[in-house]
């Protein structure tokens, strides 16, 4: 997911780093309201940010200017909403560009928009919906967590095929070919998520349980 250091044309460059300024503005204000109302939640926050961190890290070559890894943003979405993981998201690439050369600066607006915005809206949704159907609540987690995965690759298909279309076919035929080969990796990975997000929050269910009833999940892992 990752694209790589000056791997995007200056304006797509450009382009999605306006468009994910918006949203890492407003995640930033609504971050800092909730810590200064609630100081408690610093830690749960704290294992948010260093989940996303090290599932993300962990990346394999994939499409030639990318890479396929786990993105460990489902975790924070569902705990403290989409909007948080923007800044979260962005302070996590951020660090990665710089000390890992793992994504770059130039494309951290399109990186934050596919892995910061995408996923997390994409799995507090399904988490939400899974809620509403009343599915077990490890399988809302799972859901949430792997097609908030599988999202943030299908839009990092959707920016690399805008940036570089087929020749013959346009974009239609180089999103195919970006999905069909980030599948191969993605989809294990994305499963492979699913389940430890499920076995994380199990753990944090037994050890905090009142920072989980505080954000309203305590009730809702008994349900």
């Amino acid at each position: 997911m990752h694209i790589m250091e000056g791997f995007l044309p200056v304006k797509h460059a450009v382009g999605w780093s306006i468009a994910s300024a918006p949203f890492v503005a407003y995640g930033l204000r609504t971050v800092n309201k909730r810590i200064k109302e609630n100081p408690e939640q610093r830690m749960l926050l704290g294992v948010a940010t260093a989940f996303t961190f090290v599932l993300s890290a962990l990346k394999m070559p994939s499409v030639t200017g990318s890479c396929s890894h786990p993105t460990g943003t489902g975790l924070g979405a569902v705990l403290f909403g989409p909007a948080a993981m923007a800044p979260i998201g962005g302070v996590v690439l951020l660090f990665q560009a710089l000390l890992l050369a793992h994504g770059g600066l130039t494309t951290l607006g399109a990186n934050i928009f596919s892995m910061a915005i995408v996923g997390p809206f994409t799995a507090f949704a399904v988490y939400r919906l899974a809620r509403a159907a009343r599915l077990p609540f490890g399988v809302g987690i799972f859901l949430a967590a792997a097609l908030g995965d599988i999202l943030t690759y299908v839009t990092t298909s959707v920016q690399l095929a805008l940036a570089f279309p087929d020749p013959a076919g346009g974009f239609a035929a180089s999103f195919v070919k970006f999905a069909g080969i980030f599948a191969v990796t993605q989809i294990p990975l994305a499963i492979s998520e699913g389940l430890l997000t499920v076995i994380v929050f199990n753990a944090l269910a037994r050890f905090t349980p009142r920072e989980l009833q505080a954000l309203k999940v305590v009730e809702e892992v008994r349900a």
